[in-house]
């Protein structure tokens, strides 16, 4: 494993990522969109969207695998967008991994190295330096056939950091991998970036993965940056409409506005006073698992919002379960709980009553626009 001076050497020479005005064309669709996106040096920030949403296209950019048709990439103070992808200088960790077949691990993590002319001592110190790091130090004289996709992902990783870059690119590098060994490794990586201290752009479309490994999300829609925030203020405070749909589970419940311009819903205010656009319609975001069921006593108004409905369906998840809930006669509400075993909820059955809450500290409003 590499000695901390190395470790924090590494850290010190990272780069910041500095994107202004990005465009990408193809024909009259904009994969990008006059992107702007500051990325500080040594964070961790994923590029989070649905298929098609141009966050790989990004992701190319920076690496320089494709020419953006205007706007400007700088690594630091270095303009790179005429820069070719052999010259920039950063590891890359495709979905595909891209292992050579004919090389055993070893020389796959060294072929990096060699193309920089390394000599042979110090290749072969680096080498085994970044096989420790991701734990196969053993593994060095393997094919790669003889491995198994947790740990093809690593020699990848390994290859990908083994000449010190300053900025690590990953395209879904988890993405091939199956659930149990997938959670794993998000906090394997979460760990190595802790330790390289590189800037890291990693490309994703499962929320889960980017809220887990994050310091920072870009959620991008349609070639445009929808939000750039923390895991947290992302989830807890989405931008707009998009975001919050996109980002975990929700339910949007349009609001309407009593005679002195309180979002309300139903009979109930939600805000004590308007807000400051006024004339903009809301929605209220709701989380499946901040709801809870009332008991028989009655809500405290002043603290808590209440739904009155019905139990369409209940289904049963382990260690947590849902129901759907049917509120206004219009709208479902998904309610998450855990399955204590001393639960009254976990008792519900479809065609029941029940009331839910929520609480006033739990409201999320925002703008009904994407």
């Amino acid at each position: 494993m590499a000695n901390d001076s190395n470790q924090s050497a590494q850290a010190s020479t990272a780069l910041p990522i500095h994107i202004q005005g990005l465009t990408k064309r193809y024909g009259q669709m904009y994969a990008l969109d006059s992107v702007d996106l500051e990325i500080r040096s040594g964070e961790f920030l994923t590029l989070l969207g649905p298929s098609g949403s141009g966050k790989t296209t990004l992701l190319m950019a920076i690496a320089g695998f494709n020419r953006p048709d205007a706007g400007s990439i700088r690594f630091g103070d270095t303009e790179m967008i005429l820069t070719p992808p052999h010259k920039r200088d950063v590891g890359m960790v495709f979905q595909s991994y891209a292992l050579f077949p004919h090389m055993s691990v070893a020389e796959n993590v060294a072929f990096p190295l060699k193309l920089r002319k390394i000599g042979a001592a110090e290749c072969a110190e680096r080498v085994a330096e970044a096989l420790a790091t991701v734990q196969l130090s053993e593994f060095g004289e393997r094919g790669i056939d003889q491995l198994s996709g947790g740990q093809r992902q690593r020699v990848a990783l390994a290859r990908a950091f083994v000449f010190g870059p300053r900025i690590l690119l990953m395209d879904e590098p988890l993405s091939a991998l199956d659930k149990k060994l997938r959670e794993h490794m998000q906090i394997e990586l979460k760990h190595l970036h802790e330790k390289l201290g590189v800037t890291t752009v990693y490309v994703t479309h499962d929320q889960r993965e980017a809220l887990t490994m994050s310091d920072r999300i870009a959620v991008i829609n349609d070639g445009r940056l929808a939000q750039v925030d923390t895991p947290h203020a992302i989830y807890n405070h989405p931008a707009n409409a998009f975001v919050a749909d996109f980002i975990g589970e929700s339910t949007m419940l349009p609001l309407s506005r009593d005679s002195v311009g309180r979002l309300t819903f139903g009979d109930q205010a939600v805000t004590a006073e308007a807000p400051a656009d006024a004339a903009a319609d809301h929605l209220l975001v709701v989380r499946p698992e901040r709801l809870f069921v009332l008991g028989a006593e009655a809500a405290d108004p002043e603290k808590t919002i209440r739904f009155d409905g019905t139990v369409r369906e209940f289904v049963f998840q382990g260690e947590t379960a849902f129901a759907l809930v049917v509120v206004d006669d219009r709208y479902e509400l998904s309610v998450r709980f855990s399955t204590d075993s001393a639960s009254s909820q976990n008792e519900l059955q479809p065609g029941d009553r029940v009331s839910l809450g929520l609480h006033r500290e739990d409201l999320i409003t925002i703008p009904d626009s994407a």
